[in-house]
């Protein structure tokens, strides 16, 4: 299962660790886990993912590689800048939405409009997204 990851490009230290498991989470299912590629929620989910052994994919908004945070194995160059929004949403079996602000709030419409699984841990308080409060609830609905 591919499973998209979206948050913030800065986020504080309780964002920041719950981002981290969720990443170690998913390399642990052996699922891949796909974002955005650049810093905050994101990198911090690749790293956790890579210190389980995971396998990280990068959709990245701009036109190098050299963009993406270091624990992206595969980078994604778009030039796009938040069009790349679109294809991360349709890429992804599943979203996990991590706090965040305004891409993340397009990113949670874009699946919900395609009928995408959106579950939310301090995010946006809008119908359709699963909230849990707590990354082993996320892991009860992801099978």
């Amino acid at each position: 299962m591919i499973i998209g990851i979206i948050g913030g490009n800065k986020c504080d230290k309780q964002i920041e660790k719950i981002a981290e498991e969720i990443g170690s989470e998913i390399a642990k299912r052996k699922h891949i886990l796909l974002c955005g590629g650049m810093g905050g929620v994101m990198e911090a989910a690749c790293r956790g993912a890579k210190k389980s052994g995971g396998l990280t994919i990068g959709i990245l908004p701009g036109k190098t590689k050299d963009d993406a945070n270091e624990y992206i194995d595969i980078p994604v160059i778009t030039a796009m800048s938040h069009a790349r929004n679109a294809i991360i949403v349709r890429t992804a079996d599943i979203i996990i939405a991590i706090a965040g602000k305004y891409g993340t709030l397009s990113e949670i419409g874009l699946a919900k409009a395609i009928d995408k699984t959106v579950i939310g841990i301090k995010t946006w308080d809008i119908p359709g997204i699963i909230k849990v409060n707590s990354v082993k609830k996320i892991f009860e609905i992801i099978k």
